[in-house]
Order: structure tokens, then C-alpha cells, then sequence
């Protein structure tokens, strides 16, 4: 019995590493373009503490003061296109695998992988949603 629920509690991580994460199709590769293209943007406001790596593998507005009020709007509308995309990315490798269910998987694999390749300075959420400077 024991045995059964240690092979219970890993079969996701079982079945996770199974999947591509480098899975390319059209879709996978438009949405790689788009986010891509709007690193620029992001990157000053990663850089300032601005804005921050959620631990469910978005991003998030931070701290609203260290952005001038009259760019707000626009640093709040790269925030949502940014976790547009990567809501779309998660799924869509998710379904390219075949496996729509592991949606969830496949954003905690890359929620890990943001934090691990953020340069240092930049913020991002610990395991407990608290905030940390790499």
C-alpha cells in the first residue's frame, strides 16, 4: 500500500518528464516571438524591482512606485500581454504533448526554470509567495 502512494504522489512528475517542453509548433512559436519581442520592454522594469517573477510562473507589478505614474498604464499592459502569452504557452505545450491535464505541470516546470535563468537583482516570489532579490 505504501509503495502505491509513493507512486501515486509521483506520478505527475513522472508523467511530466515525459513531456517536451521544447515542443515546437506554429502557435508555440508565435507565442515565443511575441514574448520575445516584448523582453525589451520588460526588461528595464525587471531590472528596477518593478516588476517580478510569480512563483505560478507569471509576472507581476511589484511595486507600482518604483514606476512613474505616467507609465503605469503601459507597464501594467506589458504585464498582462506578458502573462497572456505565458498562460497560452503553458497550454498550448501542454496540448502539443497530447496531454492537455498537464497544463499545471508544465507552468510550475517553467515558473522554476524564470526564476532559475532571472538575472541577479531581478525579484521574484519564494515558495511561500514572499518576495526575494536573486
Amino acid at each position: 500500500m505504501r509503495k502505491f502512494l509513493i507512486a501515486l504522489l509521483l506520478l505527475p512528475l513522472l508523467a511530466l518528464a515525459a513531456a517536451d517542453l521544447e515542443i515546437n509548433t506554429p502557435a508555440i512559436g508565435a507565442l515565443k516571438s511575441s514574448m520575445q519581442a516584448r523582453h525589451a520592454q520588460l526588461a528595464p522594469h525587471y531590472a528596477s524591482g518593478a516588476i517580478g517573477l510569480t512563483r505560478d510562473g507569471l509576472v507581476a507589478l511589484r511595486d507600482a512606485n518604483a514606476v512613474p505614474l505616467k507609465d503605469r498604464q503601459a507597464v501594467n499592459a506589458l504585464v498582462a500581454a506578458e502573462n497572456g502569452d505565458r498562460n497560452a504557452l503553458y497550454k498550448e505545450i501542454a496540448v502539443a504533448n497530447g496531454h492537455p491535464e498537464w497544463e499545471a505541470e508544465v507552468r510550475n516546470t517553467f515558473a522554476q526554470r524564470w526564476i532559475q535563468k532571472a538575472q541577479a537583482g531581478w525579484w521574484y516570489q519564494d515558495a511561500t509567495g514572499g518576495w526575494a532579490r536573486k
